[in-house]
């Protein structure tokens, strides 16, 4: 059954909201000295219908995300109905368990949360799996998630690992590793937290140039992370609105 489209004034909201989102990245690029298209805005879509993920694609935002792989298989499906002439591109965050990955590979574009070098690998096999089978045609393009506080239930490599988790990344056959990411400690100093990320990224990318991506910067200090080079910012509540309550 075809999930049920957004009604006129919702997508009226979004339009509006994605607006101001885009005016916010264009006056912080241009505060930062960058071109505006130099920053990819990434729309979080978790726990949002797909009808809002629909409204989003014919605003021409076609980078969308997803943090839970149950909700985003079916969310996938729903928009391909919603908008079978389009093309999302679709990216996932979040903490991503291994025995999730099979599923993962059949329809993500992106994982910007991998943060282990067990979770790298099943993405890799995952993925070559996929690729023998005929499900994907590319191999799976991989951020690696740091943690900058050392905090174990919020995700993220230790520092100390992050250059192991690099050089494995690099090797893997069937994974692309486009950069890091990382989201600013909470009530820390989001300056210094993607400063730190910034240099971090420069390693990475002295060791392998291909890796120039860096996600930080989300609704609420997108213009921070810009400053500190981020090169994709991660946007829910800003386009979407609050989440509801788990």
């Amino acid at each position: 059954m075809t999930p049920t489209a957004a009604t006129p004034a919702r997508a009226e909201e979004i339009a509006a909201n994605l607006a101001d989102v885009r005016a916010r990245l264009a006056r912080a690029c241009d505060a930062a000295g960058r071109p505006v298209h130099d920053v990819r805005l990434l729309a979080v879509t978790k726990t949002f219908p797909a009808a809002d993920a629909a409204v989003l694609l014919d605003l021409g935002c076609t980078d969308l995300a997803e943090a839970r792989e149950q909700e985003a298989t079916a969310k996938v499906a729903e928009v391909a109905a919603l908008r079978p002439d389009a093309a999302p591109r679709w990216t996932v965050l979040g903490r991503l368990q291994r025995n999730k990955a099979r599923s993962v590979a059949r329809w993500a574009h992106e994982v910007q949360s991998v943060d282990s070098l067990r979770l790298l690998d099943a993405l890799d096999r995952a993925v070559g799996s996929a690729l023998q089978a005929g499900e994907r045609t590319d191999p799976l393009d991989v951020l690696l998630q740091v943690s900058l506080d050392s905090d174990p239930d919020r995700g993220g490599c230790p520092v100390e690992d992050l250059a192991a988790l690099v050089d494995r990344a690099a090797g893997a056959p069937n994974v692309r590793l486009r950069g890091l990411m990382a989201v600013a400690p909470l009530g820390a100093d989001p300056d210094a937290s993607f400063a730190r990320l910034a240099v971090l990224g420069e390693r990475t990318r002295a060791a392998h140039p291909g890796a120039d991506e860096l996600s930080a910067g989300m609704s609420g200090d997108l213009e921070r992370a810009v400053e500190h080079g981020s090169t994709c910012v991660r946007v829910g509540t800003a386009l979407l609105g609050a989440r509801p309550l788990a």
